[in-house]
C-alpha cells in the first residue's frame, strides 16, 4: 500500500474536492494506498478556506500537521528562513515516513534539501518538454509559439523548478475542433479560454490516475528516475488515451 503525504495551502474549493476525490478512490480500492498525514503551511484560523479543508481533514481521521510559512518567515533569518522552514517540516513528517509527497495546491516553492529526501510529485500545466511558469504564463506561450499541442503532466520535483522528470502526462491538440476557428481568427483571448478550459478538466483525472498506477506499479520512481512495470527507464507514463476518452463528454 502507497504511503501518501499531503501538501496543501488550502487555497480554495479545489484544493478540498481534490482531497476528497483521492480519498474517495483510496477507500473504494481503486487507489491501493492511503493519506497518512496533510501538511499545509497555514494554521487554523489564518484563513477561512484552509480551515474548511482543515475540517474536511480531521473529518476523514488523517493526521494534521501545519506549519506558517508567514510566522516562520517573520521570525527567522530573510535570506534562510526557507532552508530552516523545510528543516522544520522534515522533523514533522519523517514519523509518518511517506512513500510519495503529492503537492496538491501547495503555494511555497520546496527547497532543493526537502525534495531530494522525498520522492514529491507536483501537476505542472504543460506536456513534458512545454513552457515553465504559471498555467497563464503557459497558455500564452503555447499561443504564442502557435503549438500544436497542450497538456499536463505531474512531474518529480526537483530544484530545478518545473523541470523535473514527468511521471505521467496528458497531451491533446488544440489545432482541431473546437480551437481551429480561433486560431484562424486570431482571437487570443478565445483560444486562451479554451485551452484553460480543455487543460482543466483534465487536471483531476490525471492526478488520480497517476496515483492509481503508482500504486499498482504501472509506474514508479526509483533513484530519482521513472520506471515502468518492467523496472525500465521512461520519459512519463502516457495516460493521454484514458483520460482523453474519460473527459470527451463533459467537454461537450
Amino acid at each position: 500500500m502507497l504511503n501518501i503525504g499531503w501538501f496543501s495551502t488550502g487555497r480554495d474549493e479545489a484544493a478540498r474536492q481534490l482531497l476528497q476525490a483521492v480519498q474517495d478512490k483510496s477507500h473504494n480500492g481503486d487507489i491501493d494506498g492511503k493519506i497518512s498525514f496533510v501538511f499545509s503551511n497555514r494554521e487554523p484560523g489564518e484563513a477561512k478556506e484552509s480551515d474548511l479543508l482543515f475540517e474536511l481533514v480531521r473529518s476523514y481521521n488523517i493526521p494534521l500537521v501545519c506549519l506558517s510559512h508567514k510566522k516562520f518567515k517573520i521570525a527567522g533569518e530573510k535570506k534562510v528562513w526557507r532552508t530552516k522552514y523545510d528543516r522544520e517540516i522534515n522533523k514533522q513528517i519523517e514519523p509518518f515516513a511517506p512513500d510519495l509527497c503529492v503537492l496538491a495546491g501547495y503555494m511555497l516553492i520546496v527547497s532543493a534539501e526537502l525534495c531530494q529526501k522525498y520522492d514529491m510529485i507536483n501537476l505542472h500545466p504543460a506536456p513534458p518538454g512545454g513552457p515553465t511558469g504559471s498555467w497563464q504564463e503557459v497558455i500564452w506561450t503555447l499561443i504564442q509559439t502557435k503549438s500544436d499541442t497542450a497538456g499536463a503532466m505531474m512531474h518529480l520535483v526537483t530544484p530545478e523548478l518545473d523541470r523535473g522528470p514527468a511521471v505521467s502526462y496528458c497531451i491533446f491538440s488544440i489545432k482541431g475542433e473546437p480551437f481551429a476557428e480561433y486560431w484562424q481568427k486570431d482571437d487570443k483571448n478565445m483560444l486562451f479560454r479554451l485551452i484553460r478550459q480543455h487543460e482543466l478538466v483534465r487536471e483531476f483525472p490525471l492526478i488520480i490516475l497517476t496515483l492509481q498506477s503508482l500504486s499498482r506499479g504501472e509506474v514508479g520512481i526509483k533513484d530519482r528516475r521513472i520506471i515502468d512495470a518492467q523496472g525500465k527507464p521512461i520519459k512519463g507514463y502516457d495516460l493521454s488515451a484514458k483520460i482523453n476518452h474519460a473527459v470527451e463528454d463533459r467537454l461537450k
